[in-house]
């Protein structure tokens, strides 16, 4: 496990956290954002808070498509370049809501940062749609993603899947479903187990924004079995893990879901997956597109991971 810190103002910060583990700039803002938040059990409600914050830099090219039948947006930092990665990525709002502009400025940043050309998957929402809709999204934006990284300038064994919390549950379950698809998969604060029986529920359950109440609905409305590895893909079986590619799991300390991302990367190495862990102290689930010092060495960290993807399998 290795603690990324190459913001100086991030690890500065993070010596000067406070006594409930958040520095005081993510307090407030954790604060701020919980005060505005409905209480589970309303999926409109929710979806009416989740609105696009400020937004991200220019990329050259910004284009919305349909991939396999699902609506997408294409972001192509250099048009024109040839073998660069491709990142699928799959947004996060516990599989209920948020979409392509709720995450439009994260995507901007990574392709930006990466020089990766991006897909980011509108995926259908529960309970509308509930499992395995979104984790066939996934799979049908993956599949046409590989199809047409020529296309599109990318090498079409440099894909990597991608996605926050409960994106990065699918961005998982995909790898495990299609492994010789994907070079690689970037993690960011997965959900991993529904049945959430962890130490850092009981510790950061409540009070840190995102709430052992939330996740526990957001589940429901989702459904499946959990004990099924295409739900909770920390209970798939050593086999499946050893043949998935090069990760990267990125956690915030202060979460409820912390516990279940480390376990998840010890039995990624046990089984001889080549997988990299970043906790980040002094923050909340949800920081990767927040104005944090923490946010800005994350996302930084891993456009250079996505840059860096290697060659994986034949197509």
């Amino acid at each position: 496990m290795s603690e990324a810190t190459d913001d100086a103002a991030y690890a500065a910060g993070a010596a000067h956290g406070g006594a409930d583990g958040l520095s005081p700039a993510a307090r407030g803002l954790c604060d701020a954002m919980a005060a505005g938040f409905p209480a589970p059990g309303d999926a409109a409600a929710l979806r009416a808070a989740a609105v696009p914050g400020p937004p991200g830099p220019e990329v050259a090219s910004v284009r919305d498509a349909v991939a396999g039948g699902v609506p997408v947006r294409v972001y192509d930092p250099a048009p024109g370049a040839t073998d660069r990665p491709l990142v699928v990525y799959l947004h996060g709002g516990g599989w209920v809501m948020c979409g392509l502009d709720t995450h439009d400025a994260t995507c901007r940043r990574l392709a930006a940062a990466s020089g990766a050309v991006l897909v980011s998957a509108d995926y259908r929402l529960a309970p509308e749609h509930p499992w395995p809709a979104a984790l066939d999204d996934a799979l049908s934006v993956l599949l046409w993603a590989r199809a047409a990284a020529t296309a599109l300038g990318c090498d079409p064994r440099r894909v990597v899947v991608a996605g926050d919390s409960s994106g990065g549950n699918l961005a998982a379950v995909t790898a495990l479903r299609a492994p010789e698809l994907v070079a690689g998969q970037l993690l960011v604060y997965p959900p991993l187990d529904a049945a959430m029986d962890s130490g850092s529920v009981a510790a950061y359950g409540r009070g840190y924004f995102h709430t052992a109440a939330h996740m526990a609905w957001y589940w429901d409305q989702y459904g499946g079995d959990p004990a099924h590895p295409h739900v909770s893909p920390l209970r798939a079986p050593d086999p499946q893990l050893s043949a998935l590619p090069r990760t990267l799991v990125l956690l915030a300390d202060c979460d409820l879901l912390r516990d279940e991302g480390l376990a998840y990367a010890r039995r990624l190495a046990r089984a001889g997956v080549d997988c990299e862990v970043r906790l980040y102290p002094g923050v909340f689930h949800g920081f990767l597109g927040l104005p944090l010092p923490a946010g800005r060495a994350a996302l930084a960290g891993a456009a250079a991971w996505l840059a860096a993807t290697p060659r994986g399998r034949q197509p």
